[in-house]
């Protein structure tokens, strides 16, 4: 049996492990089982993939997604690794071929969703296998997704039920402590080893604003340094992301929609087109991105808020996996507080879950609120405590402009309690600025001593101080009364006069922040550059995979940098397993024997 270091070498082609991959890999091989919290792009599959190569039998992966499938089988594939999937794209003959294979110790890794896993027949046909290990993918999603339309994820505290001594491993890039704690409740991980790496992601520069007008906000950031770089914009309904994708399209922008209402084949095209080819913009809801590895993402944009931190930070983390600059761009108003409240109150989950992610939704208006630094707010979310602001965000490259808000909060707060909490943003404003229109005139509220005491604000300016109200906590939305604003205790000390606000100053006609833009070390040769993309592009469209799969960029920044002249030399560039080594070395080294040509008139 091969080490995991000697795996990690001749099939992954990488040199050493990151922090804590080599102590979660061990702990999986001597046969324990491990709850793993890795940021996105830190190397989470490694953690069972080699366990499942040094382990006798095959190792079962519990994914969510076919796409997701599908995609880490095929960069398996290219390593040499025996590997498949069985899930509802195959016919019968190919799923029984797959099943034959697994039976006869012909597969290293085996991909199921848990829909098909809790079936019967399937089980049956575990328990005839040699299994090394089940891993649980993007394990949030027995929390985020078993409570609504993905049940069968509560039900696969099974596979302890049914094989009890069989390593399981729950790896998630996302979960916060209640999350944690259902998702080893659910998955009856109470005795595994817990391994929670850093959840920052410097490279990645957070920014939010309030929405204003969102096309036009969207438009300037994607032309100020993102003209022709992939990415990922997040709209919270389908009928949106088919408009921006089209409105892109208007704008000479490759764009695509993606959701779960298209159809199959147009998913699959355009999700095939994102992954191989360059500067394609995908439009999606949350269907999309979960497990993808396109490394050189350079932008995710929301134009809707998330509904929790955990998602936010999960979707945004699909950005700058290669460790280059990176946004997170996202744009935010009131009204999506209230539609994702009303989806919430028709969730089929329990009372208890409604609660649980009414607070989270909280927490996400409160990160789009702050004004202090936002990666430190994220991290202390996820208990990661930050030393100081990180300088890579826009509460820090541009600090906010506040003012005291104490006097206009005690006046928003007492029309809420003079209204008697049944009223929304719209009418409360009204009674504050004195208006006299039918539905104030029908209940009054032009009698109120409240009536009026605020027409030194506008309407705008009116709406940011509730807005801030909510998103600290001072007020609810109450979503069974029409998205009527309620008192929260926290607003008391405030209403008593025994505590002042600092509200943010809202200044929506700033001109177009600065980007992040992404460039060559300067002592790359950009010919070369340019001639190891297109030998990786050619590679990639024979094979019919995203040119990452073939090497990523990393690889072909070392590859600039170091010049390999032969196979030992090209054998030791990051990414440069064995597979690959026989695979494509050749053409790649004929690459650089050719640049070598050009430049110096010779090869030697």
């Amino acid at each position: 049996m091969q080490t995991a270091q000697e795996i990690l070498q001749s099939v992954f082609g990488y040199e050493s492990f990151r922090q804590p991959q080599s102590k979660i890999i061990e702990t999986v091989i001597e046969g324990g089982d491990a709850l793993v919290l890795m940021p996105t792009g830190g190397g989470k599959s490694l953690c069972y993939q080699i366990p499942a190569l040094a382990r006798d039998g095959c190792g079962i992966v519990i994914s969510p997604l076919i796409a997701l499938m599908e995609d880490q089988v095929s960069a398996m594939t290219q390593l040499g690794v025996r590997v498949n999937f069985l899930n509802s794209t195959q016919d019968p003959a190919a799923a029984q071929a797959v099943e034959k294979a697994l039976l006869a110790g012909k597969l290293d890794l085996l991909y199921i969703a848990p829909e098909r896993l809790t079936q019967g027949r399937c089980l049956a046909l575990l328990k005839r296998a040699d299994i090394a290990l089940f891993a649980i993918d993007e394990a949030h999603c027995v929390s985020q997704w078993g409570h609504d339309f993905r049940a069968d994820y509560l039900k696969l505290t099974l596979l302890h039920q049914h094989f009890p001594n069989i390593p399981r491993i729950a790896l998630t890039a996302t979960a916060d402590a209640r999350t944690r704690a259902e998702i080893i409740m659910r998955l009856d991980l109470s005795r595994a080893r817990q391994f929670i790496a850093g959840f920052d992601r410097p490279n990645i520069r957070y920014r939010i604003a309030l929405k204003d007008n969102p096309r036009t906000q969207l438009l300037r950031f994607l032309q100020d340094g993102h003209q022709q770089h992939a990415g990922i914009i997040y709209c919270m309904s389908r009928k949106k992301t088919e408009e921006i994708a089209r409105w892109l399209q208007d704008q000479e922008f490759n764009a695509l929609p993606y959701h779960a209402g298209l159809p199959t084949a147009t998913r699959a095209h355009n999700q095939m087109r994102f992954l191989r080819e360059e500067a394609v913009i995908i439009v999606a809801t949350i269907a999309f991105g979960m497990g993808i590895d396109k490394p050189d993402v350079r932008f995710v944009a929301h134009m809707d808020m998330p509904k929790t931190v955990e998602s936010y930070y999960q979707e945004t983390g699909r950005a700058g996996r290669d460790g280059e600059p990176a946004d997170a761009w996202m744009i935010y108003g009131l009204q999506d507080v209230i539609k994702l409240r009303q989806m919430m109150a028709s969730s089929e989950g329990s009372e208890e879950h409604k609660r649980a992610e009414q607070h989270r939704l909280n927490a996400m208006l409160g990160l789009c609120e702050i004004t202090t630094c936002r990666r430190e707010a994220l991290l202390n979310y996820f208990g990661e405590p930050q030393p100081q602001p990180c300088g890579n965000c826009d509460t820090c490259l541009e600090p906010i402009d506040t003012w005291d808000g104490t006097d206009a909060a005690r006046k928003a707060l007492s029309a809420v309690y003079r209204t008697e909490q049944r009223f929304g943003v719209n009418h409360l404003i009204d009674v504050l600025r004195g208006a006299e229109n039918l539905k104030v005139l029908q209940f009054n509220h032009h009698r109120l001593p409240i009536h009026g005491v605020g027409r030194e604000l506008n309407n705008k300016q009116w709406r940011s101080v509730f807005r801030q109200l909510v998103g600290r906590g001072y007020l609810n939305v109450d979503m069974e009364h029409f998205g009527a604003l309620r008192l929260e205790e926290k607003c008391r000390p405030l209403l008593r006069g025994e505590e002042a606000i600092m509200l943010r100053r809202e200044n929506t006609a700033k001109g177009a922040r600065q980007q992040t833009k992404t460039a060559l070390p300067s002592d790359i040769d950009i010919t070369l550059w340019e001639a190891l993309r297109d030998c990786r592009r050619e590679l990639a469209e024979e094979q019919g995979v995203p040119p990452y799969v073939i090497f990523h960029d990393r690889s072909l920044k070392e590859m600039c940098g170091a010049l390999p002249r032969n196979s030992t030399q090209f054998g030791q560039i990051t990414g440069v397993g064995e597979r690959k080594l026989k695979k494509y070395g050749e053409a790649f080294l004929q690459v650089i024997e050719k640049h070598f040509e050009n430049t110096f008139g010779s090869a030697d």
